[in-house]
């Protein structure tokens, strides 16, 4: 039985797939651009700099986003975001992701002009997308680019590409290199694939080493500590409206609190809180 998103995994049950091990090994830039060319069928060219959770905040009163990878080279700008757990509204999460993106480039530069390509790319366990019944669609990899409903063939050329993979369906995926991928990704099994022992190899390496230790260790305490806040601030908020708040409602607030007070990304906030995300979120839009 998979462990609940909201209790962290000792350093030793780590996988390639998770929070923590999946930018560390990202950080590696070779396994990173080949990443990239595998999934995304670009050459990547001088990285500029990749950067992990890079939190872009533009204004003192917008809310920041944190992005998992977050790379650049001459020509583009590529987020990649791993989602190992059951991903909603990922549609909107990517749009909000860009424009974050766009902010950030222009607010260092520049004009329209001079705006790269970017790319967004979502790697998911399971299929995000569903059909009537709630059944996912089946296709290994989903991706999306600006059309013009009139004339298809009417180039709208505002750079933007979003890629989602679903590690779930990668016995249909017809790239065997890519096939293998998505294999490990779902099963963390690398099997015979180069690539996919490569990264293996990388999570064992980091498993057994003490800075990497020191560094999720770091990590876990800081989101326990901003859980821990949140949810007496959200328990203080219900006890002094005199209200008698369910569980899931003291979780909803305590994930919206991480939020607005400590900047916390809301997917991440309702994991760590055990809230709906469309509760928080419908939250946060209130006024």
């Amino acid at each position: 039985m998979e462990k609940s998103v909201c209790i962290r995994k000792s350093v030793d049950e780590l996988t390639f797939t998770d929070d923590g091990m999946f930018q560390a090994v990202m950080r590696e830039p070779g396994l990173c651009a080949e990443l990239i060319e595998l999934l995304l069928h670009l050459k990547v060219g001088h990285i500029e700099y990749p950067e992990l959770e890079k939190t872009i905040a533009p204004y003192f009163s917008s809310k920041g986003v944190r992005l998992d990878v977050y790379l650049k080279d001459p020509e583009k700008i590529i987020d990649i975001e791993m989602m190992s757990y059951a991903q909603k509204e990922i549609g909107l999460r990517s749009r909000y992701y860009q424009s974050m993106i766009d902010m950030d480039s222009l607010m260092k530069s520049q004009d329209y002009a001079d705006m790269k390509s970017s790319y967004v790319l979502f790697i998911c366990k399971n299929d995000p997308f569903k059909d009537e019944s709630g059944r996912g669609l089946g296709f290994p990899h989903y991706t999306f680019t600006t059309k013009c409903h009139e004339i298809e063939r009417l180039n709208f050329n505002d750079k933007i590409t979003k890629v989602i993979y679903n590690a779930s369906a990668h016995e249909k995926e017809t790239d065997g290199k890519t096939r293998d991928f998505l294999r490990f990704a779902y099963t963390n099994n690398p099997g015979e694939d180069d690539f996919s022992k490569r990264l293996a190899e990388r999570v064992q390496k980091l498993k057994e080493d003490e800075h990497f230790k020191e560094v999720y260790a770091a990590m876990n305490l800081r989101e326990m500590d901003i859980r821990r806040e949140a949810i007496a601030e959200g328990l203080q908020m219900g006890l002094s409206s005199g209200k008698k708040q369910g569980a899931e409602e003291k979780s909803v607030e305590a994930a919206v609190i991480a939020v607005k007070d400590f900047h916390v990304d809301p997917q991440l906030a309702a994991e760590k809180m055990n809230a709906p995300l469309d509760k928080v979120m419908e939250k946060l839009r209130m006024p």
